[in-house]
């Protein structure tokens, strides 16, 4: 397991009966860039079982972050769901991925488009520096199918409006746009529909997509990144990838768990 980190759990919160996030003890020589993902897991018959997280952490942070899903017959979830502080968790050492800064070009307004747990490299990005000199404003969406189910979002966009640092960035620069589609609340529809129609635009007061000022990264469900490829297709954009920046990028390696 040489190219795997033995980190140690040090808080697990349980967000809903389907929900779960939890950090870990961060290798000071474990290097990664915001949106990126890697491998972790447990030993499970004296072998690595290892799934790709995204890293819902920023690279200056000492501690590790993840958000996932409980999937109960999951062979990693499953487990998962069950840490507890002071466990062993293990961590690949070689993080990547596409939802990176470098990956688009210059632009205006960023849109971070997830469902689910796609929301975790937005996260990561949301609390990186480098996004509100980048961009003049950063757009949170989160889709998911209950309100319960937007706590975790909610807590990180109140935590960083409220940083000491970066509270000055994002109180004025990032807009948060939660979503449902099973309940009732003020924004209600799937992501891509709600662009669509417009109606997501015109409740944040912001233009509509614009390939010439807008960039956009998505991660979440198939279905969602599908739909919304198309859409930003048809509205002129194209997708980048590592040396070869453009006006959206996509995370492939894995679809929501």
């Amino acid at each position: 397991m040489s190219n795997l980190n033995t980190e140690t759990v040090l808080e697990v919160r349980h967000w809903t009966d389907r929900l779960f996030s939890f950090t870990a003890t961060r290798d000071p020589a474990f290097r990664f860039k915001s949106g990126q993902f890697t491998m972790i897991g447990l030993p499970v018959d004296e072998k690595p079982l290892l799934r790709a997280y995204s890293l819902a952490c920023a690279p200056h942070e000492d501690q590790l972050e993840f958000f996932s899903i409980k999937v109960p017959d999951g062979p990693l979830t499953s487990r998962l769901q069950m840490l507890q502080p002071g466990d062993p968790i293990l961590v690949g050492r070689r993080p990547t991925g596409t939802l990176l800064l470098d990956n688009l070009k210059p632009g205006k307004r960023l849109y971070l488009l997830a469902t689910g747990t796609g929301l975790a490299p937005f996260v990561s990005i949301a609390k990186d520096p480098e996004a509100y000199e980048r961009f003049e404003h950063i757009i949170l969406v989160h889709g998911c199918r209950e309100v319960a189910e937007l706590a975790y979002g909610e807590d990180v966009v109140a935590a960083l409006k409220a940083h000491d640092f970066l509270g000055e960035y994002a109180s004025t620069q990032l807009l948060h746009y939660p979503t449902v589609t099973r309940e009732p609340f003020r924004n209600r529809g799937r992501v891509t529909d709600l662009m669509e129609s417009g109606q997501l635009f015109a409740d944040l007061g912001l233009p509509d997509l614009d390939p010439a000022f807008d960039r956009v990264m998505l991660c979440g469900s198939p279905q969602m990144i599908a739909d919304t490829r198309d859409l930003l297709e048809r509205r002129a954009f194209a997708e980048g990838a590592g040396h070869r920046p453009e006006t959206f990028v996509v995370e492939k390696a894995f679809a929501e768990r």
